[in-house]
């Protein structure tokens, strides 16, 4: 495997995590890559890094981290956008690997892309859900917050050093994984 195709993959999981957080605001972080010039896409993924795909996802980055802040709003969002976290890190996967076989590009998409950006989605939403019936919604605003944040370090790690991303993506399972330990009711 080329190095290129490593830090492809590399970059695919990051933003593929960030969709976990925010499902607009990783596509149009690698629109705009792409735009530029910073990312070559896949072959058939370039439409991307267009003029109409970046002002898109840049529209629908800003609506979305607005949503976000409206209380009981965010979770009906949260509901919409576990099955989408999954479509759409699929597809920031698929779209940044280069130079592998379709078969093997699909496989790794499907199950570290959507795997990955479902595995966080739902672990948000249900965050959210706890700080809506615990505090009437008056914490979604921070919630929203740090998942924006988070999305936003995630995104701009994964473009610009995307080993730093997949080492972020690690830390951020492993705080998920260990929270859910916690939280599991014992037997």
């Amino acid at each position: 495997m080329e190095p290129n195709t490593i830090i492809s993959i590399f970059l695919g999981i990051g933003l593929a995590a960030s969709v976990g957080f925010r499902i607009f605001l990783p596509l149009f972080a690698l629109s705009l890559a792409a735009y530029f010039g910073v990312w070559e896409l896949n072959e058939s993924w370039q439409w991307i890094g267009s003029l109409t795909a970046l002002i898109t996802f840049g529209v629908a980055t800003v609506v979305e981290i607005f949503a976000y802040f409206i209380p009981w709003v965010d979770n009906v969002l949260d509901g919409l956008a576990l099955p989408l976290a999954g479509i759409a890190g699929t597809a920031v996967m698929v779209s940044t690997i280069t130079n592998l076989d379709p078969v093997v590009t699909w496989s790794l998409a499907i199950i570290a892309g959507g795997g990955t950006a479902t595995a966080i989605k739902g672990a948000n939403a249900t965050g959210r859900l706890t700080s809506s019936a615990t505090t009437g919604g008056l914490a979604n605003p921070i919630v929203s917050t740090l998942e924006t944040g988070t999305a936003v370090v995630v995104s701009t790690a994964s473009i610009l050093v995307p080993p730093i991303a997949a080492i972020l993506v690690i830390i951020i399972l492993l705080v998920i994984f260990s929270i859910y330990r916690k939280l599991r009711p014992k037997r």
